[in-house]
């Protein structure tokens, strides 16, 4: 079981998973909101749509490459998403981006990780939501973050993985937004990087 993050903590990964770390997955989780009828009536499932997405900076704070469901690999290859999960049914991360950390051009100083409710609902409609940080190499989860919170955003700036002193870190950022894609939520990434 890997580090329960809470807003603002950073952690070594590369401790964290115990050595040298060269790949690493993002999952990301939740079920499917329970509607509430009138009188109990009416009751069931609604779909909740949310996207998991990669982006990349260069020292400049400079986006170079995002990875989301319209662009399912990085233009160098480093990057790879699983594909969009339009309901959240199903058991484990219903979404997974895999980065291969030695793969990661040079000038590439950062990736930061979005959740976005693409359909618009807020997260206080979305249960059992979670962010995860694999070792790709055995599936070990060296870190988790919980998504599902009582809030009426619909983006939310999960965690950043950055360069520092030669090996890779994770500031879990946890700072709820509004916006349908990660385009929405640049102008509050910028001041994290």
């Amino acid at each position: 079981m890997g580090v329960n993050l809470e807003k603002g903590q950073k952690i070594s990964l590369e401790k964290s998973a115990g050595g040298g770390l060269t790949t690493v997955a993002m999952g990301l989780g939740w079920d499917v909101a329970k509607k509430k009828g009138f009188l109990g009536f009416g009751g069931g499932s609604a779909d909740i749509d949310l996207d998991a997405s990669c982006l990349m900076f260069d020292e400049s704070n400079q986006l170079v490459d995002a990875v989301w469901f319209r662009q399912l690999q990085s233009k160098d290859g480093s990057i790879r998403h699983s594909g969009d999960n339009r309901t959240g049914e199903g058991d484990g991360d219903d979404e997974t981006i895999r980065i291969d950390l030695t793969r990661i051009p040079a000038g590439i100083k950062s990736l930061v990780f979005t959740v976005n409710s693409f359909l618009g609902q807020t997260f206080e409609q979305v249960e059992n939501a979670y962010c995860r940080l694999l070792n790709g190499g055995n599936g070990q989860e060296v870190a988790r973050y919980n998504l599902s919170c009582q809030n009426k955003q619909t983006g939310q700036i999960m965690a950043k993985l950055y360069r520092h002193n030669g090996e890779w870190k994770m500031h879990a950022i946890g700072e709820g937004s509004q916006g349908r894609t990660f385009n929405e939520l640049l102008p509050q990434i910028v001041p994290h990087l």
